[in-house]
């Protein structure tokens, strides 16, 4: 099969940018390298793209792999025919394929290879041809066989249909035609377990649900999965089992006739038990799991979605930031960071229940906040929360200094603070402290210290414990990935564990980075580089674009324009009377106008690059050192607090979207209980999902629709009514 062609049909590109992009990926370039400096190559396609360009060349190579295999096989088994190598060739999909083996697919013992096994193969034979006018009796009578365990005609003629049976069950043809047909009429029903347990009330909803499998959201095939797994719900799979043989009768009756003579009842059976022990069990099996990898890659790509806004939440910068990790009997971890992230000052304070210290953790932190001169405080969202926000806004009130706080979201601290990392970081420290700093640095750069946690630890989506493991870390990671290496990364101050998602580097050259820097102090020079231990010219050709420098010998180290293109940079600035002391002055302002003036192609000739390097180039130039983030809304920062029963009906407040999922978003309102706006709240016009208007980090204004105290569940609506 020409994989080139069929990708590049599939994804609307030149076969050479698709062929160039897989050359790239074999000689391990990675994703980011190739979107960001490889653009004249591929076409100037994005990173997404270019991974779902390597996903599927994955699926299409793996397609192929198996495609020779099983061609291999059967015609080991000298049972290879022209026919079967046309549908080999015709078939699109791993199930078609192993469909067309499954007939030559060595089984375990059933009830068909028995017979063949007892000499009952001509004999089914027979049946099918029909071409003798005698009773079944008479035509079995020959295949008596004591000592092969045939005892009589009725033993011999259940033989028969057993092997009938497997054929018919084996068709490709007919299990893709019922595979279809099953899609597409068959319900999913479910029902409650006659014996309740402990979380029978959670799938109350379920109790008689019935809905056709064409048309079931992911999110409750995933709801479905989990009650049934915790025992709690019985599902099964109804189809009209008159329809579905009349399906297999009309197909088989292109090798079977049912005529109306001796024979016919004996095949109508042999269909009824073909659908009812073989085919339809088998394709109800597929079914559900297709039905669950639908819907778990649905749900994958939801924390694919949600992970992206909330990793590239713009950073408080220059900043000193206090993190509280909140906590009734043991008290609120605190811990002070400066604006580059290190630790001046950690206490406990104990202002929550039962201690209720207020006075004394007031002046704990009224001391810290005029001694450390803190800009902002970070509240963690877990356990405790609401007190330590509502001390923290009556504190914030009566301090000298301009101070404001944010509930962040604290997935993952615990299992960072308890991590090797953690203890690396901080070995003095206890695991609740190093809490308080993740806290507090997840203000202050949440791609930075996110990075440090397992991603499906930061709870971006929903059944992230029923997801394919590898498959949601691997797409988490791709992320991860993308984020780092868009926003580029410090080299004198990230942590190995930021170094390591760098493109072209893994955990182990980024450590002798850093040892690197213990040992020679800062870089002052990309090139510097290539005197890591293990950091060769193809590591460096993959990460040197992707890591800044700043305040070093050249100030193109500070941008994202790669060391490869440095000699175009001093052409450009040639031909314009301008030296690299000019960059980031008046005089190098006007130079893109210069140059689109002058024609973007013929410039980029000049310099010997293509057009898309060189707006990236002049991009960066403009701009060396900049933050992407820096162009996105800053955080919300409160300065006072609400509690539930604060909220009214029609109230319009500002909130956070804390999460992205199906039928709608989770938004931080300020009230500890995120509220629900369900998806036919998002806006006026239709959307098939709230990813399309909404996503991680975004503020939004909200009006309540409606507050349930008792089930503390907020609804809220962004379709605002003003009076």
């Amino acid at each position: 099969m020409d994989i080139t062609k069929i990708i590049a049909t599939e994804f609307n590109i030149r076969e050479l940018h698709a062929q160039n992009i897989i050359n790239l990926l074999d000689e391990g370039c990675t994703i980011p390298f190739i979107s960001r400096y490889r653009k004249e190559m591929h076409g100037s396609q994005d990173d997404q793209t270019i991974r779902m360009f390597s996903d599927r060349l994955t699926y299409l190579r793996n397609f192929d792999k198996r495609k020779q295999e099983i061609i291999k096989l059967i015609t080991e088994q000298e049972k290879m025919t022209p026919e079967i190598m046309q549908s080999i060739e015709k078939a699109n999909t791993l199930t078609e394929l192993e469909d067309i083996y499954r007939p030559f697919r060595p089984k375990r013992q059933t009830r068909a290879t028995m017979a063949v096994a007892k000499g009952l193969a001509p004999l089914a034979d027979a049946i099918l041809k029909q071409e003798q006018n005698v009773s079944l009796e008479e035509l079995a009578l020959p295949f008596i066989n004591e000592e092969k365990g045939v005892n009589s005609t009725a033993e011999a003629l259940q033989g028969a249909s057993d092997i009938i049976a497997e054929s018919i069950s084996d068709d490709a043809e007919l299990r893709k035609i019922l595979r279809n047909w099953l899609f597409n009429t068959a319900t999913l029903e479910t029902e409650l377990k006659d014996k309740p347990n402990d979380k029978t009330p959670i799938y109350e909803t379920y109790a008689h649900y019935k809905e056709t499998v064409k048309t079931i959201p992911s999110h409750r095939i995933l709801a479905v999965n989990r009650g049934e797994k915790d025992d709690c719900l019985k599902v099964t799979v109804k189809a009209n089992e008159e329809k579905a043989l009349q399906q297999i009768t009309d197909y088989k009756n292109k090798t079977f006739k049912f005529t109306g003579g001796l024979y016919d009842e004996f095949l109508k059976n042999t269909v009824e038990d073909s659908y009812d022990r073989l085919i339809f069990p088998s394709l109800e099996r597929e079914l559900r799991n297709n039905l669950t990898d639908t819907a778990s890659e649905q749900a994958i790509k939801m924390f694919e979605l949600n992970l992206k806004p909330l990793l590239m939440q713009p950073p408080l910068k220059d900043k000193v930031i206090l993190g509280l990790d909140p906590a009734y009997r043991t008290g609120c971890k605190i811990a002070v960071i400066d604006s580059n992230g290190n630790v001046i000052d950690t206490t406990v304070i104990y202002p929550t229940p039962p201690h209720n210290k207020i006075e004394e953790a007031n002046k704990i932190i009224g001391d810290l906040i005029k001694k450390d001169h803190v800009d902002a405080i970070s509240i963690g969202n877990g356990t405790a929360s609401k007190e330590s926000e509502i001390f923290v806004a009556n504190l914030i009130k009566n301090v000298d200094r301009p101070v404001q706080y944010m509930v962040v979201n604290e997935a993952g601290a615990s299992v960072y603070s308890a991590s090797k990392l953690g203890a690396e970081e901080f070995p003095s420290f206890d695991v609740a402290l190093r809490s308080a700093v993740s806290i507090a640095r997840r203000l202050q750069d949440p791609l930075a210290e996110l990075i440090k946690i397992d991603v499906k630890s930061i709870g971006v989506g929903q059944y992230q414990h029923d997801m394919p493991q590898k498959r949601l870390t691997e797409v988490l990671d791709g992320v991860v990935e993308n984020c780092v290496n868009a926003v580029g990364v410090d080299l004198n101050t990230a942590s190995y564990k930021l170094l390591e998602r760098v493109s072209g580097l893994n955990a182990g050259i980024a450590k002798n980075i850093v040892e690197y820097r213990k040992e020679n102090g800062n870089f002052t020079d990309r090139k510097e580089l290539k005197n890591v231990k293990k950091l060769g010219d193809k590591a460096f050709e993959q990460c040197a674009g992707f890591l800044r420098i700043v305040n070093g010998d050249n100030i193109l180290d500070n941008t994202g324009v790669h060391p490869e293109s440095y000699s175009a940079v001093r052409k450009l600035l040639k031909l314009y009377g301008l030296t690299e002391k000019d960059l980031n002055t008046e005089k190098f302002e006007v130079i893109p106008r210069l140059v689109q003036e002058k024609g973007i192609e013929k410039v980029a000739q000049e310099l010997g690059v293509g057009a898309p390097t060189l707006n990236d180039i002049l991009s960066e130039l403009q701009k060396p050192g900049r933050d992407i983030r820096d162009d996105l809304p800053k955080p919300e920062l409160r300065s006072d607090v609400m509690s539930l029963e604060d909220l009214k009906e029609g109230m319009v407040l500002k909130g956070t979207v804390r999460n992205v999922i199906d039928f709608g978003a989770f938004i931080d309102i300020g009230v500890h209980q995120d509220g629900l706006v369900h998806i036919s709240q998002i806006c006026e016009r239709y959307i098939k999902h709230p990813s399309e208007e909404l996503s991680v980090g975004q503020s939004v204004e909200v009006q309540v629709l409606s507050v349930d105290i008792n089930k503390k569940r907020i609804a809220l609506t962004m379709k605002i009514k003003k009076d």
